[in-house]
């Protein structure tokens, strides 16, 4: 197998087409990336910005040049030494009437060939939650009509610009009479004969008879598990890696998949053994991947929770709680908050899920003559969705592994000795029906069971962290990102280093991404933000001054203030973060066009946080409230507050570049394959998609780069451009290139410093036979840059040593960055490369 050595991301769509790509080849491979990772390409729903709703599995996307384009692209690839590296979505499609498979079930029901392609429940009529209002509404209304499909002319009921097709057999016959109905009760009469019924989006979370991808009901499950479902869905995927088109394949969402190792034992089999994988997966804090997946890793979340490690200062870490904890008024107990968002997913927007497993479970007992309540099996399977600590178990239709089968005994254990312990006995039956501990009768609802459980923890767990939870709690943006822990932890140099080692033995060959198209925030807003954790003291005296300004633009509603302190709170930690490097606040221009991005993210903060509005139930007044405040802070008009907020944020500015410069080298020399996303090899200060799926200014990248020359740390504006980082990349990516089996197989070495900066240095070493690589590079800088005498960014090391083991002293080096040539002894002496923000060392 190829392991790549570097990938780059690119959105395709939103004007991102193939030639485009193709355009970018030379600029990819000066940058040192031997493959490009593309977003989904195949055919999706009309607009999409993001491809992950496809309509046409094994059709290119036409409006991005479809395949001739895409052969055009992979021309251009290959003609540069580069590959191509797919994201594929098993998982789910569109649940649209552009969808040619979804549009012939709408039509067939049971009857047609696609009915079990997708995770439908046949039990009961197909539900199509797509409409503003209920179907009797509507139809009294007179929204709803038969009229003749605009496509096909035959008989749908029409509703807007939608037509959904009446099956054959309500109609064929009678079209003139069925084109006359006027009447409403035989329109609803003529509804109920179909093998679907309309209905109100709103009743989804409740009434669904499909599954879907988390609560998104225009994706619909795909049942991947079935071989004739798997060879549909992936003829034009295989037939992209067979003839060479594709190096590799990046799988979406493999926890939604019934059996995700029975998927990739037979995608390995039909890709071949030199196929890349790598797989969309959230790793909980120690879990590991199973070690029997045939892929190579997963997409890197866990990779960034560990860079955070090295970058937040755990010593003051609580210091910032309690200013937080000061303005939400009480203690923050965060156990307590995320069990109140799991409540809220389990109770609400999940409870058809849950009712469908409550159904099961008391059908179960009922065929093993077992006395079950329900509320008690209730009150039991509530706990047991709740007290869930990763995202999923991997049990099989045969019954659940022996990992997972302790992993159930550590969480029933747990929940029987909680505050909230339910029924033991309901407990141990549920536990019972996982393990598969059931009668050969009840056996394969039993297997069902198990499977819809294992499909639905890790949505709870993702909708109630990430999408909930992360939006309400606010001590610290910078950790609350995707695959962090949602509960407080100890911040280390000694837990990076632990998990690089664990790195290295159980995925050399996974994605290290630090920003991707569904982080919550950019990788250097990430870093910038991490720098609040060093002086906390003084971030919580600007926020209260800034408050003080801004207090006038906050309004008293019928249900509180607008906003609250803790929604101020969050609102200018969000304003630093993303705020560009070079903006002034004189310049009307910058400040338009950043409120505009902020007052985007303002809105979805607010609705993701689940409190005073949400996405199915908008509280108008609340939100134009809130985003009234946020265009205020950036009103050309608010002089006051914009100068002293720019003027304060320059030294979190200052240590925040400083901490992307080590984020950069760390990605490019820790194990794991580097993953750059799109434009952030620069610099990348965007908010929460849609804005960070924003397309960067690939010219303006391309003429930085092919400005040649070694990195200057000493220079501000190369800081400020990004283009210090982006010359850093693109010299360690062509030595990755120069010594592949260094960086992929060499052992890791954490290196301590002593001294007087001490606790300011992150250092590691790479081995491999005799070659070593050395990484020396800053961390917790905010203090020492401010009383540095020689310049904003002068990194300066007094008394402070590396030691070196025998096998890494002695020797010569050529530092990476600079060219320079050294010959330490036993040890390295920072204070000789005052002014080198960073030093990684080749051996020679």
């Amino acid at each position: 197998m190829k392991i790549p050595g570097a990938t780059y991301r690119i959105q395709f769509r939103n004007g991102m087409t193939f030639d485009r790509a193709a355009e970018l080849v030379p600029y990819l491979h000066r940058l040192g990336i031997t493959h490009l990772y593309a977003s989904p390409i195949f055919t999706a729903t009309t607009g999409s910005t993001h491809g992950y709703d496809v309509t046409d599995v094994n059709q290119i996307e036409p409006s991005i040049g479809g395949r001739p384009g895409f052969d055009r692209m992979v021309k251009a690839l290959h003609g540069a030494g580069l590959g191509l590296i797919l994201d594929i979505v098993p998982n789910h499609m569109a649940a649209s009437l552009e969808n040619a498979w979804w549009r012939d079930v709408i039509e067939n029901g049971e009857n047609s060939h696609y009915a079990r392609h997708f995770d439908i429940d046949w039990s009961r009529r197909l539900t199509l939650p797509f409409l503003g209002d209920s179907f009797e509404a509507l139809l009294a209304n007179g929204d709803i009509a038969v009229k003749p499909d605009p496509n096909s002319g035959r008989p749908a009921f029409a509703c807007y610009e939608s037509f959904y097709p009446l099956t054959p057999a309500s109609w064929q016959g009678r079209e003139a009479d069925v084109f006359s109905l006027t009447d409403k009760a035989q329109i609803a009469e003529l509804h109920d004969r179909q093998p679907w019924r309309l209905m109100s989006w709103r009743d989804a979370s409740h009434d669904l008879s499909y599954r879907r991808f988390f609560e998104v009901t225009g994706l619909v499950g795909m049942r991947v598990e079935d071989r004739a479902v798997f060879d549909d869905t992936h003829r034009l995927i295989l037939e992209l890696v067979d003839c060479g088109a594709v190096d590799g394949l990046r799988v979406d969402h493999i926890d939604g998949l019934a059996d995700p190792k029975a998927y990739l034992d037979l995608l390995r089999r039909q890709t071949g053994s030199d196929c890349y994988i790598t797989v969309e997966k959230i790793l909980g804090e120690g879990e590991q991947l199973p070690p029997e997946w045939p892929i190579s890793g997963t997409t890197g979340y866990e990779f960034m929770s560990a860079v955070t490690d090295a970058l937040v200062d755990g010593a003051k870490i609580d210091s910032l709680r309690k200013a937080y904890e000061a303005v939400v008024g009480r203690p923050v107990d965060m156990k307590a908050e995320l069990r109140a968002a799991k409540l809220l997913m389990v109770d609400k927007n999940f409870a058809g899920e849950f009712a469908t497993l409550l159904k099961l479970a008391i059908k179960i007992a009922s065929i093993d003559a077992l006395t079950s309540d329900e509320k008690t099996t209730r009150a039991a399977l509530r706990e047991l969705l709740i007290a869930f600590p990763v995202y999923r178990s991997y049990g099989t239709p045969q019954g659940m592994t022996a990992a997972d089968n302790q992993l159930l005994q550590k969480v029933a254990n747990k929940v029987k000795t909680s505050a909230y312990a339910p029924d033991t006995a309901a407990l141990d039956f549920l536990i019972r029906i996982l393990a598969g501990e059931v009668s050969t009768t009840a056996s394969s609802d039993a297997a069902t069971f198990r499977t819809r459980f294992q499909q639905l923890t890790g949505p709870l767990m993702a909708k109630s962290v990430e999408d909930t939870l992360f939006y309400r709690q606010n001590m610290a943006l910078a950790l609350n990102e995707v695959g962090a822990e949602p509960v407080p932890t100890a911040f280390s140099l000694d837990r990076f280093h632990a998990e690089m080692k664990t790195r290295l033995q159980r995925q050399p060959d996974a994605l290290s991404g630090t920003s991707t198209h569904d982080t919550k925030r950019g990788e250097d807003a990430r870093a910038r933000l991490c720098t609040l954790t060093e002086a906390p003291q003084r971030w919580a005296e600007c926020i209260a001054r800034w408050r003080e300004m801004n207090h006038a633009s906050v309004k008293v509603l019928i249900d509180g203030v607008a906003p609250k302190p803790v929604v101020e709170w969050m609102l200018y930690q969000a304003l630093a973060g993303v705020w560009p490097t070079t903006l002034q606040p004189t310049d009307e221009a910058g400040l338009k066009a950043l409120e505009e991005r902020f007052v985007v993210y303002v809105e979805k903060a607010l609705r993701e946080a689940k409190q005073r509005t949400n996405w199915g139930d908008s509280n108008d007044a609340y939100e134009q409230a809130v985003i009234d405040y946020a265009r205020q802070l950036l009103s050309p008009a608010n002089q006051t507050f914009l100068q002293d907020f720019a003027a304060t944020l320059q030294p979190f500015i200052r240590a925040g570049l400083v901490n992307s410069l080590t984020q950069t080298i760390v990605k490019l020399t820790a194990p794991g394959v580097p993953d750059i996303y799109q434009g952030s090899e620069a610099l990348d200060f965007s908010l929460v998609d849609p804005d960070n799926r924003r397309e960067p200014d690939f010219a303006a990248l391309a003429r930085q780069l092919a400005e040649n020359e070694k990195p200057n740390f000493t220079a501000q504006q190369n800081w400020l451009n990004g283009r210090l980082n982006q010359h850093i990349i693109a010299r360690l990516l062509r030595c990755r290139q120069h010594a592949p089996t260094l960086f992929r197989y060499g052992d890791y070495l954490p290196l301590a410093a002593s001294g007087q900066q001490a606790e300011n240095v992150l250092a590691f070493a790479r081995t491999e036979n005799d070659a070593v690589l050395i990484v020396i590079a800053p961390r917790l800088m905010f203090a020492a840059l401010e009383e540095s005498p020689a310049g904003p960014f002068a990194i300066r090391w007094p008394q402070t040593e590396i030691p070196l083991a025998a096998r890494l002293a002695n020797r010569r080096y050529r530092d990476i960055l600079t060219g320079e040539v050294i010959f330490p002894d036993d040890r390295i002496n920072l204070a000789l490369f005052d002014g080198s923000a960073a030093l990684v060392l080749l051996s020679e």
